[in-house]
């Protein structure tokens, strides 16, 4: 199978050097024809004017081109619109639209002189009088800022318009920049905002009621999201956060992992000219940050470096109540913990522009993980009411870990919209995820020690070619090909202490290993094309090949390969201040390395777990319908899913048969999951300065499986339930540069194979002064009346389980950014993606 994608790649890169000798497609007017970057079909996105040309105007061979920002030169004008005005008549002849980037080029332009105006709504119309084009000669604009303008819109509200969120052709991107409250705060601070979105205690992230996603960081996945997700979003600060986006009908491109979706966070990068220097701290009750991040740039060279770290103390506590019904033996736990935790990622990138149409980029990123855990854990069972035993244990858990990412990235552009590109990815994570437990009597007195020592390491390569072009003005074809290659390695050993107090291995658990290799090598294609009626089609397929081995200290785990064609298709059409989306996908959720992990964790030895090596992907079919409505001032958004996994990855509990009153949780692949919901959006602008949006999140969900009854025979056992979830927030830009936000949402009860996973709601205030476009100065407040409560309850016909978890993580918090330099716009460089793998977010 590499030989084939070798073969592949070098096909590939022969295709794309062919190209630019065949007949020119298409040419003017749209800029980037049939679509943007990553796939995204521009010709969807709503124009706030329609303009009316002029027939039978003359053309030329030369070309306007420019880049769009807003006046404070931090953010690109998506979409902006370009008008080729005739000096004489005063009426546009010829016009384009800015691509997501704020870059726009205008070709087939006569000699002449002409104005060239530039709008979109709220910001105020710029034209640039007497641009003289010359025959055969190209004309370079430049920079064009525009003022945001401060009257109150009267115009029809568009999905760029939303000050918060934003309702793309195949995605919602949510602008974490603008979200005051998680200012010094981590990423899964801002997912709790997002819609569609819901993060629990633990930072355990889930679309759709459903924790089968990928996550990705600026297009690509990263080795700490792979060991878990919540660990990753606890290592990224809010403040490098540009926005959040949440894809739930993903094309062909993107690779076929996460049943529910794609969760891409795109952090805050540098497309200027100069040098700066950004400041980013912050300090709370609960958590403390510091990030320092430069760029250079000159000519056609850039450099980026940075670095960021953050601290976060907490304390919790717990209840637990569990009875094993085939014994008749009950037990009752309480625990109370002190968290302490560190993180830091540091990143130095480059990148060279080759020749006027070709690139180079690399990237080396670093990261420190070092989360600590001091827990007292009081036990007790009993047995027809009778007390039976009780115990006392002091808990230290070690989770720690360092990140390695490194990319190399060439990008060769042959006319807008036609480029080819070759990435290449190295990813690793070492982790250690260690304990020590003391079992004490009644006078805190050591009666035996416990350790458990668990090293694991996560390696990844990636390569990868991909090749875009458009076919004409309404068409655009896309095909590439892509290997990704994986390592999980772990070791682990339970000692005990001896009457000397050394520390020999423990027989009851002997030590272990796992050895788990999975290569996946892939190709896809993609065709968009829009018809005369204004519908726009994207229909995708691709293959993945997926071979196996693993082994672990009881021999070879026989896990045959496996291959799956994975189909897209996305329909989309604009009808007046109206857009109609439907979509269908079919995607595979590989299991991730908290799931595959044997080590069996005994810290709580009650309540044991561990992974299984032997689980096989999942595979889910989607389909989506939505509709996107601007009603004057407001925009609505409401879609309708419906969602069906064989193989469905879950966590299933059962009774120990070795350690009385104990309940054993893994992972199995279970019959099947169904879910059906509704989202509804709605963002209102209240005024110029003024808005307020909110969401409703409803779904059906139903498990079907299989667990050990009371007789000990796997018998066929069902779960169903409605969830419900919902958010609220608005935003106020004030005089003289204050700004306010205030916002709440509540998750309701989640619905698991055995039982029910308690909801929870939240709540914020921010307010922040601007001083100048240097600094700013913030306080926020979370949770001020009180931490959180979250309630779970297991219950087969062997085992009953119920928890309650209290957090106590009301905090108030202070926010500094300082911005040093002076930097002029130009066009940023695209960059390679790449997102595989399954990352083991629903544990931790």
């Amino acid at each position: 199978m590499k030989k084939i994608l070798l073969t592949l790649l070098i096909g590939l890169g022969f295709n794309a050097t062919f190209a630019q000798w065949g007949p020119p497609g298409g040419g003017g007017g749209m800029g980037r024809p049939g679509g943007g970057e990553n796939g995204r079909p521009s010709g969807n996105t709503q124009k706030p004017a329609t303009l009316d040309l002029e027939a039978n105007v003359p053309k030329g061979n030369s070309k306007i081109s420019g880049n769009v920002v807003d006046d404070a030169l931090t953010t690109a004008v998506e979409f902006a619109n370009i008008a080729l005005i005739d000096i004489t008549t005063k009426k546009p002849i010829d016009g384009t639209m800015a691509d997501e980037k704020g870059f726009f080029s205008m070709k087939r332009v006569a000699a002449g002189t002409y104005n060239v105006q530039v709008s979109f709504i709220g910001f105020e119309n710029k034209i640039i009088e007497k641009v003289v084009v010359e025959k055969g000669k190209d004309v370079e604009l430049g920079v064009i800022k525009l003022k945001q303008s401060a009257k109150q819109l009267d115009e029809l509200v568009v999905s760029g318009q939303a000050a918060m969120i934003e309702e793309k052709v195949d995605r919602l991107v949510y602008n974490a920049e603008k979200d005051l409250s998680a200012k010094g705060g981590d990423a899964s601070d801002i997912l709790k905002n997002v819609p569609m979105l819901s993060v629990d205690l633990e930072g355990n992230v889930s679309l759709r009621g459903s924790e089968n996603i990928r996550v990705l960081i600026n297009n690509k996945p990263s080795t700490i999201v792979a060991s878990s997700i919540a660990d990753a979003l606890k290592m990224i600060p809010a403040d490098i956060i540009k926005s959040v986006e949440v894809i739930t009908s993903p094309s062909a491109k993107y690779d076929a992992e996460g049943s529910a979706g794609i969760i891409n966070i795109i952090t805050k990068k540098s497309s200027l000219q100069g040098l700066n220097l950004n400041i980013d701290s912050g300090v709370g009750l609960r958590g403390s940050n510091l990030g320092l991040n430069g760029n250079f740039r000159k000519g056609k060279l850039g450099i980026t470096l940075g670095g960021f770290g953050r601290a976060f103390y907490n304390k919790s506590a717990g209840e637990t109540t569990q009875l094993l019904k085939s014994t008749g033996v009950s037990t009752e736990q309480n625990q109370e913990g002190n968290h302490f935790g560190m993180f830091g990622r540091y990143n130095i990138g480059l990148d060279y522009e080759l020749a006027k149409n070709q690139s180079l980029s690399g990237t080396l990123a670093f990261g420190l993980r070092s989360f600590d855990r001091d827990q007292i854990l009081n036990s007790s069972s009993f047995l027809n009411g009778s007390l039976l035993n009780s115990s006392i244990r002091d808990i230290s858990s070690i989770d720690r870990s360092n990140s390695m990412d490194a990319n190399v990235d060439y990008i060769r552009t042959f006319k807008p919209g036609q480029e080819w590109s070759v990435s290449t990815q190295f990813s690793q994570n070492k982790l250690i995820n260690n304990f020590d437990s003391d079992l004490l009597n009644i006078s805190n007195e050591i009666l035996s020690r416990q350790k458990n020592i668990n090293d694991n390491l996560n390696t990844e390569i990636t390569v990868q070619s991909d090749y875009v072009s458009p076919i004409g003005k309404k068409q655009q074809i896309e095909f590439g090909a892509k290997g990704v290659f994986r390592t999980v390695e772990s070791e682990f050993e339970y000692l005990l202490a001896n009457p000397t107090g050394s520390f020999s291995s423990d027989a009851r658990n002997p030590s272990g290993y796992l050895n788990y290799s999975q290569n996946v090598m892939a190709a896809y294609a993609s065709y968009l094309f829009s018809t005369k009626k204004k519908f726009n089609f994207k229909l995708g397929a691709r293959y993945e090949y997926t071979e196996i081995s693993a082994d672990d200290s009881r021999g070879n785990i026989e896990i045959p390969a496996y291959s799956n064609l994975v189909p897209s298709i996305n329909v989309s059409k604009t009808i007046k201040a109206s857009t109609y989306k439907l979509g269908y996908n079919r995607r595979i959720q590989r299991p991730g390395l908290q799931q595959l992990n044997p080590n069996v964790n005994l810290v709580n030895p009650l309540n044991i777990s561990y992974g299984n090596a032997s689980l096989n992907p999942e595979l889910t079919d989607n389909v989506e319908f939505s509709l996107s409505k601007s009603i004057k001032k407001s925009y609505l958004t409401i879609s309708l899913f419906a969602r069906q996994s064989n193989n469905s990855i879950t966590r299933v509990s059962f009774a120990s048969d070795s350690i009385p009153g104990a309940i054993i949780t893994t992972f199995e692949n279970i019959g099947k999951e169904q879910t059906l919901g509704t989202n509804v959006f709605g963002n209102v602008i209240l005024s110029s300065n003024w808005t307020l949006n909110g969401g409703i999140d409803v779904y059906y969900r139903y498990l079907e499986g299989f667990q050990t009854g009371l007789t000990g025979i796997s018998e066929k056992v069902s779960n169903d339930g409605i969830i419900l979830s919902g958010r609220l927030m608005t935003n106020l830009k004030l005089k003289k540069g204050w700004a306010m936000q205030a916002g709440g949402g509540m998750r309701g009860n989640n619905i698991n194979l055995q039982g029910t996973q308690g909801g929870m709601g939240m709540y914020s205030l921010g307010i922040r002064k601007d001083f100048g476009k240097k600094a700013s100065f913030g306080m926020a407040a979370e949770n001020f009346f009180g931490g959180m409560v979250m309630r779970n309850s297991t219950d087969t016909p062997v085992i009953s389980q119920k928890s309650v978890n209290y957090m106590y993580n009301s905090n108030i918090k202070a926010t500094f950014s300082y911005k040093i330099g002076n930097m002029r716009f130009v066009a940023e460089k695209k960059k390679v993606k790449n997102d595989d793998v399954k990352s083991g977010g629903e544990e931790n």
